[in-house]
């Protein structure tokens, strides 16, 4: 038999939706192969991990205070995948907007009060992942380099130069020899909705980047510009648009957007800088995943944030009740994000029966 592979114009709302569930259930049957080999039913381990993420109070805030960064650098990537920007990077872009914010805790903190001293820390945290972000974007540009490579070996350069500050010039001389910096000053923390670790300051700014992120998309002519170059990049330029100045851009919204994700982290949950995977437990590899579940769509962003945060506090509860390492969460998300973008080439292109091989 022969198939012929033709573009659609656009697929139908129904097709989306039934392309979605679709790959979201391939995900879940490919990953049940791993609790089959552990001897754990498959349907019995995923209900536990919907039990521990959304079954009770407990499990509601951790998903919460996981959903916080993962939103952050989610609706960052939302925006450089509009523009074809495959960024990577968002990991080590949160871990350069927690470096930048860690320096003013450690050096303002206790001489600011926290009304001053905390929109500094985002600020400049923002600015911190910009940087980290306008780098292989310029690469890209003006190179011609690949930003696949770059922004994920940029990850690994983030990862070990958070290593080196908290073994070396920044650890804690009251930590007791612990690779930490000093805890932060009560003014550079962040304060918590009672009874969790939910930091809600974090969290709204979330919700006000993903209204910001949907507007400039939306509305804006930078938003039209975005959109353009991704989908024609010939056609961006034959209608005068920049694409350096619009690589750019969408690199200094992606990358300060994690770095505000990182900002939260520090400043939130754990009040000094420390190992790089326990600032970060992924969120910038996961938040591909959330980008790709909201179809790029930042309002979308907020659900999607929320169902991976699941995920991974569901991830915890595997470990402790099978004994599962943690890498199964990995693989689990992996395959959704596999299937997800097999899904996509649906969305894109109609495959029909075009004949017999003579």
């Amino acid at each position: 038999m022969l198939f012929k592979i033709e573009k659609r114009v656009q697929a139908p709302a129904t097709i989306k939706i039934a392309v979605l569930l679709i790959s979201l259930a391939a995900g879940f049957c490919f990953a049940s192969v791993i609790f089959l080999v552990k001897g754990v039913h498959p349907v019995y381990a995923l209900s536990k991990i919907v039990s521990g993420s959304f079954g009770s109070l407990y499990g509601l805030k951790e998903t919460v205070t996981k959903a916080i960064p993962l939103m952050l650098t989610g609706v960052g990537l939302t925006i450089a995948y509009r523009g074809k920007f495959w960024n990577i990077g968002a990991e080590g872009q949160l871990l350069f907007g927690a470096i930048a914010a860690t320096w003013i805790a450690l050096k303002c903190g206790a001489n600011m009060p926290s009304y001053a001293v905390i929109p500094l820390m985002f600020g400049v945290g923002f600015v911190g992942g910009a940087l980290w972000g306008i780098i292989p974007a310029i690469m890209k540009t003006r190179l011609r380099i690949n930003e696949v490579i770059t922004t994920l070996m940029f990850n690994y350069i983030a990862a070990e130069f958070v290593q080196f500050l908290v073994y070396g010039p920044w650890k804690g001389k009251s930590q007791w020899g612990f690779p930490y910096t000093d805890n932060f000053p009560p003014a550079a923390t962040l304060s918590l909705i009672p009874s969790t670790r939910i930091h809600y300051v974090t969290l709204i700014i979330a919700l006000a980047v993903i209204a910001i992120a949907y507007f400039i998309i939306m509305k804006t002519n930078f938003g039209y510009e975005i959109r353009v170059i991704g989908d024609n990049p010939d056609a961006g330029k034959y209608a005068g648009i920049s694409f350096t100045r619009t690589t750019v851009v969408i690199m200094v919204l992606s990358g300060g957007f994690a770095g505000l994700a990182g900002v939260g982290e520090v400043a939130g949950v754990h009040h000094h800088l420390t190992y790089p995977w326990t600032i970060s437990s992924g969120y910038g590899f996961t938040s591909i995943i959330v980008a790709w579940l909201a179809k790029l769509n930042p309002i979308y962003v907020i659900v999607s944030s929320f169902f991976l945060g699941g995920i991974l506090i569901g991830g915890d509860t595997i470990q402790t009740s099978f004994g599962l390492p943690y890498a199964t969460v990995n693989i689990f998300n992996g395959l959704i994000l596999l299937f997800l973008i097999m899904g996509d080439f649906f969305l894109e292109y109609r495959v029909r029966l075009a004949g017999r091989r003579r």
